[in-house]
């Protein structure tokens, strides 16, 4: 499985076998099994996680209770909560399984190690945070300007097979619109 890794890194750089083996030297396995809670909101994030196979949300939950799903991550995603990691503050966000997860994941210390030891790492990193940092902007352009049925089409553009896996209201969480107005779009 730690090849899926090594595939999605040479996406950006190439490695030879010796710095792949240097690079997983950084990272840990870990499985979660579904509906098992990574990060909760307001406690210290460690780890960033690669997964390797399974599905996963990351989640704000508001003063009312209400659920706003920001992102689903899937094999070859990563996902943590990036303000609580890189500043080494508490969660805001819950990031929780919808599936039984296998992962990789790394510390922001070991990170910060293998992108000293390793130039193309730290080439890697940047160049996926520049990737992200798009999707991002893409996403907040079409919640702020896109209408619903725009909305639906994005979100079946970037996870294809996503509706045979999770339910129509987290589907409508995402999309920020009620399970009856999903109903309509689908």
């Amino acid at each position: 499985m730690s090849n899926i890794l090594r595939q999605h890194i040479e996406r950006i750089v190439p490695l030879t076998n010796e710095e792949y083996d240097l690079v997983l030297a950084h990272f840990t396995a870990k499985r979660f099994k579904k509906h098992q809670i990574i990060i909760r909101e307001g406690e210290q994030v460690y780890n960033d996680y690669f997964l390797l196979s399974g599905l996963m949300k990351s989640a704000h939950i508001n003063a009312e209770g209400r659920e706003h799903i920001l992102l689903f991550a899937m094999q070859n995603w990563w996902i943590t909560d990036l303000q609580a990691y890189h500043h080494q503050t508490p969660a805001t966000l819950q990031i929780d399984c919808l599936e039984d997860s296998e992962t990789l994941f790394i510390s922001l210390d070991k990170r910060e190690k293998l992108c000293r030891e390793l130039q193309k790492m730290e080439t890697f990193f940047r160049k996926k945070t520049t990737e992200d940092s798009i999707l991002l902007q893409r996403r907040i352009q079409c919640l702020i300007s896109g209408s619903a049925k725009e909305r639906y089409e994005s979100l079946l553009a970037q996870y294809p097979g996503l509706f045979q896996r999770v339910p129509k209201t987290l589907i409508a969480s995402y999309l920020g619109v009620t399970r009856e107005t999903l109903s309509r779009l689908a």
